[in-house]
């Protein structure tokens, strides 16, 4: 069974989603909507995380959050552990409360901090179970405009892109949020469900992502998005000695994932070739001309 692959770094951006199992609901009352942000406020200070933006809705949950340190499934893990386990309790429930494991999308933060902030408040319009951001009490939306001194997310951030003075900047920002109904979900742009991002975002976690890339569990399309590109298994592709030739070609497919016809128009030699090469290196002779 394949799982998501998880890229976890410094100063990360996701958007997280958790949803209930067997689509069940998650929050059966106020209450329990209540406790599961008393445990997103602990799990926020306990892992240094930076909450921009959430939405709790009725069988699953959206957050916009930086990990400062490198834990994003460690903090996630206690936020549902913890709130599976009260919502258990409170309502003499047995079995799991989520969907398997939570998703999360790392984000480019220049290209779509605000816009993803704007479509998690407007879940709920978009749902029809409210008219406004603003008439739903259980997302960041109005505590992001709140004047109030003590919030759970950090709204200076998210408000800084919208102008220095912060009258101004709520403003501003209430504009962008009422603008945004009906418009295309930025989501449409998620490569390989995993990353959102320019081809220089996705670049740039190529470096990262060696390990990850080489798990067969992890699925085909997320491996292929950030696999080393030929040029850097090969080096400069010419005049390789044979056995260190024969070694990547099989890498290359079996680790990376490209197809024999790939490698084979990029070594400019023939597929047939390829093929021989990789059958005779899986049975352990090396030196395959």
């Amino acid at each position: 069974m394949s799982r998501q692959m998880r890229i976890q770094y410094e100063d990360a951006l996701y958007h997280v989603t958790a949803r209930g199992n067997n689509k069940q609901d998650i929050y059966l009352e106020d209450s329990d909507r209540y406790r599961f942000l008393e445990e997103l406020s602990e799990t926020v200070e306990k892992f240094d995380l930076i909450c921009y933006a959430y939405c709790l809705m009725s069988n699953h949950y959206h957050l916009m959050v930086q990990t400062q340190r490198a834990n994003l499934s460690e903090a996630i893990h206690r936020l549902n552990s913890q709130y599976a386990g009260y919502f258990n309790w409170k309502h003499e429930k047995i079995g799991h409360l989520f969907q398997g494991r939570f998703h999360a999308i790392l984000v480019q933060r220049e290209r779509y901090l605000t816009e993803l902030c704007k479509y998690i408040v407007l879940n709920p319009v978009r749902a029809h179970i409210a008219r406004s951001a603003a008439d739903y009490r259980w997302s960041s939306y109005n505590e992001t405009c709140s004047l109030s001194s003590v919030t759970l997310v950090d709204r200076e951030v998210l408000l800084g892109h919208f102008g220095e003075d912060r009258k101004t900047a709520r403003n501003r920002y209430m504009e962008f949020v009422a603008e945004g109904c009906g418009t295309t979900s930025p989501l449409q742009g998620v490569k390989a469900d995993l990353v959102l991002g320019d081809e220089g975002f996705v670049k740039s976690l190529r470096k990262r992502m060696v390990e990850s890339v080489l798990d067969h569990e992890i699925p085909a399309s997320q491996r292929s998005l950030l696999r080393k590109p030929l040029g850097s298994i090969f080096e400069d592709g010419t005049g390789l000695i044979i056995e260190f030739r024969n070694k990547m070609i099989l890498r290359a497919c079996r680790d990376f994932g490209y197809s024999q016809i790939e490698v084979s128009d990029y070594l400019g030699i023939s597929r047939r070739t390829v093929n021989r090469i990789m059958k005779s290196m899986r049975a352990g002779n090396e030196n395959v001309p």
